[in-house]
């Protein structure tokens, strides 16, 4: 499709970023409106944030492993907390079982 499909194309302005590993992304924005830019962007090489600072790019996130249920709940309780939380249901239990 030619301009004349679509009409004409708003003003544009294009913006360097930078990545932790050197990339350069150069995405383009509108002029209309008096739009700015964003502080940063995510490198679409690597996913890392980029910023407009090519000497001091922002650092990466700093990802947590999956953690399950019972990591969170060791985190929060002692193994005696444990024992005694276990007793305690398995007493329960057994009330209602009658024995």
């Amino acid at each position: 499709m030619g301009e004349a499909e679509r009409g004409e194309a708003a003003p544009r302005f294009l913006v360097s970023y930078w990545c932790a590993n050197g990339h350069e992304t150069r995405p383009s924005f509108s002029q209309e409106g008096g739009a700015e830019a964003p502080e940063t962007w995510d490198c679409p090489r690597c996913g890392f944030p980029a910023g407009q600072d090519k000497e001091n790019p922002p650092s990466p996130s700093r990802n947590e492993p999956y953690k399950t249920h019972l990591a969170y709940v060791k985190e929060r309780r002692s193994d005696e907390d444990g024992a005694a939380i276990l007793d305690e249901a398995l007493a329960a239990l057994r009330a209602r079982r009658g024995g």
